[in-house]
């Protein structure tokens, strides 16, 4: 898929500083996996059974409203409502209905625009109305609210979790980020993503069913802030202040994805700036001061780390870590999520290695299906 590029006193001093609440452990922290290769398109019925083994509490899902595995490859003509024959949900619900009988929550991230709703560009341009959106998301909501039947008169299970996008200041997943107006640059990813978190937030909760969270953000680790670079890309915080400006106000937690940088870094080695400058990237290391700005922002919201991970080297011999550190990087990472009373939610990328030799490879079993040491790791983790 993608993913490229200290003290542990210091920074867990720092982590209970930025949080309005009390310093103790969350006891709120949900853990689990995101990896739909695995847990979507996969081979269910053995995932499934290495979750349970792992203790997995959670697993995320991009819940495609457009593009190859899209929901609504066409417009349809009751859009609130689930049973419009121009939805397809059968391979979400065959996953949804694996995870209750393991007892695993879901996470669905809605993302990807289908073209009838953007003018036929990509997926990864935001719809041209809002509304579009917010219908589609009110749908999902009600099916799988926990009280909608399938055709066979079953009930669907319930998903309670819910993620606007995906890295959307990473031109992978929204595009354009960057536009120019007359002199200057605007971020414009800022604007469509301010409206396509409203849209997703208001769809999830018009469902009227209990206990939805809606997160937005789900932000990459870096980004250049550069819109004459090749690859534009918004950095983090300074995305999460354009999303502000842009009047994003309504949401449940604030998710990210503090990937480490190389093969040297250790869960706390916070981002390498120049002399005086601040962090431009938000990594574990420095995962305050995201928080910091939330809570200047937003005040007292959720954190959600959606994507976490370190590959291995074998095999990856450029940003791998060795079997060994990868365990003991997975147990400290986990570590100082469990101690930090903001943070509600950790998953861990990938459960099993990209048979892809240049994919990611931070799998805890290898593309083989032999169990690293991670795996233990892992599964000692349970509350």
């Amino acid at each position: 898929m993608r993913r490229a590029g200290v003290v542990v006193a210091v920074l867990v001093t720092a982590l209970f500083a930025v949080s309005a609440r009390p310093a103790h452990a969350s006891r709120f922290l949900r853990i689990g996996i995101y990896d739909e290769a695995q847990t979507l398109y996969g081979p269910v019925d053995v995932t499934f059974p290495l979750l349970k083994q792992l203790h997995v509490q959670e697993i995320r899902l991009n819940l495609y409203w457009g593009g190859k595995y899209g929901v609504a490859t066409r417009r349809p003509a009751r859009a609130t409502n689930p049973a419009d024959p121009a939805y397809d949900w059968a391979l979400y619900d065959r996953t949804v209905e694996y995870a209750a009988q393991n007892g695993i929550h879901v996470l669905f991230s809605i993302y990807g625009t289908p073209t009838w709703a953007n003018g036929g560009r990509a997926a990864t341009v935001a719809p041209t109305r809002g509304a579009d959106l917010r219908n589609f998301a009110l749908a999902a909501a009600t099916r799988y609210g926990g009280g909608y039947k399938d055709a066979g008169g079953q009930i669907i299970p319930a998903v309670k979790e819910w993620l606007a996008w995906n890295e959307p200041n990473n031109p992978v997943f929204l595009t354009p980020q960057y536009k120019r107006s007359g002199k200057k640059w605007v971020i414009v990813s800022a604007a469509a993503y301010a409206r396509i978190c409203t849209a997703i937030f208001n769809g999830v909760h018009a469902s009227m069913t209990a206990n939805e969270r809606v997160a937005c953000g789900g932000t990459a680790p870096r980004g250049n802030n550069n819109p004459n670079s090749s690859r534009p890309s918004i950095s983090p915080l300074a995305f999460l202040r354009a999303v502000k400006k842009a009047k994003l106000k309504n949401f449940d937690a604030w998710a990210h994805h503090p990937y480490y940088a190389g093969p040297s870094d250790q869960p706390t080695t916070r981002p390498v700036t120049a002399k005086g400058a601040p962090a431009t990237a938000v990594t574990l290391g420095n995962i305050s001061d995201l928080i910091r700005t939330v809570t200047q922002l937003y005040g007292n919201k959720r954190i959600w780390i959606t994507e976490y991970g370190y590959q291995t080297n074998p095999p990856d011999s450029i940003f791998g870590v060795s079997y060994a550190k990868q365990a003991a990087y997975l147990t400290e990472a986990f570590g100082i999520a469990k101690r930090n009373p903001r943070i509600d939610m950790m998953l861990w990328f990938l459960l099993r290695d990209d048979p892809n030799p240049n994919g990611w490879q931070s799998g805890l079993v290898t593309a083989r299906g032999a169990k690293k040491p991670a795996f233990k790791a892992f599964q000692r983790l349970r509350p």
